[in-house]
């Protein structure tokens, strides 16, 4: 057994062993089961989101309400940002007056490198540009443990804007660390080689999936020379009711959101029984306090330590 040193970053899930990812995942199912959370009312919080968010920042702040912790409040439109003041020194403002943590959305990709160095606080990553979201990238591993107990030997197909999506990178990397067959689909000119995943397409997805992963088109990432039809996408990329029905009977669909219905996923699909699109936005709260009580834990954790890569 080795000490995992408290005031843990969490910016990826390449630095985590897959013993200390398992763990979060069932900490994450064991507050959903409705286990008591422990109590941080000592812990000061700031989130700073400087591109939009719904789901992700508010799941953020009902994770923090839950634990007890206090939310400093700081919105960028009325932040010094607005007079050119960096990251950085945002940042380490907020450590210097007293923050306890801060969880960072930028549209940088891999922002925190710099932070990493520079603050003495832990950093949650909720999403780099097109790099990292391993706050869902767990949850989503939680929502798939949830279903099947595992994901190990599980076809997990990645449909969409696989270039541009922080989400794709980020679960195409833990998926198959993890033991899932993982293939991507979508337009082959948004197929991202680096990700190491074969590309099936959508006709194959749907009868060879027992997870199948949407994608919302990543418009605010394009160069805007690229003519974008959502009739054509939807019957070519997309989940309709003919594909729906090709589906395995145990497979289940996923979605990040926001979900653009009728586009990726026909608007009536958004609910099918087999969608678990809201229910992973349930879980997302559950998975997002299990992240920050690991970042402020001191707790013990065993593993191999071949598979320690712990920052």
């Amino acid at each position: 057994m080795k000490t995992i040193l408290k005031n843990r970053h969490f910016v990826n899930l390449e630095s985590l062993s897959t013993t200390e990812i398992n763990s979060l995942i069932e900490r994450s199912l064991a507050f959903k089961r409705g286990e008591p959370a422990p109590d941080f009312s000592d812990k000061t919080l700031v989130n700073l989101f400087f591109e939009n968010s719904t789901r992700t920042r508010s799941s953020f702040e009902m994770a923090e309400h839950r634990l007890n912790m206090y939310l400093l409040p700081f919105e960028t439109a009325t932040s010094s940002v607005q007079k050119g003041e960096t990251l950085r020194d945002t940042c380490k403002t907020l450590e210097a007056i007293g923050a306890d943590g801060l969880v960072i959305r930028h549209g940088a990709t891999g922002y925190y490198e710099e932070l990493l160095a520079t603050l003495d606080i832990p950093i949650i990553n909720a999403g780099d540009g097109s790099g990292q979201h391993p706050s869902q990238s767990l949850l989503d591993l939680m929502t798939m443990v949830e279903t099947y107990g595992t994901v190990e030997g599980k076809v997990v197909v990645i449909c969409g804007d696989l270039q541009h999506s922080r989400v794709a990178r980020s679960n195409a990397d833990i998926l198959k660390r993890l033991g899932a067959i993982v293939y991507g689909s979508g337009p082959v000119e948004w197929y991202d080689p680096a990700m190491g995943i074969p590309h099936l397409s959508m006709d194959e997805a749907v009868e060879q999936c027992d997870i199948l992963m949407l994608l919302r088109v990543q418009h605010e990432r394009h160069d805007g020379t690229t003519r974008f039809d959502p009739a054509d996408y939807h019957a070519t990329y997309g989940l309709t009711h003919e594909r729906m029905n090709r589906l395995k009977n145990s497979a289940i669909v996923l979605h990040p959101a926001p979900v653009n219905r009728g586009v990726e996923i026909a608007d009536e699909l958004v609910e099918h029984p087999r969608s678990r699109i809201f229910e992973q936005m349930k879980n997302g709260v559950f998975a997002r306090m299990a992240i920050l009580e690991w970042c402020f834990s001191t707790k013990s954790i065993k593993g191999d330590d071949e598979d320690d890569n712990t920052n």
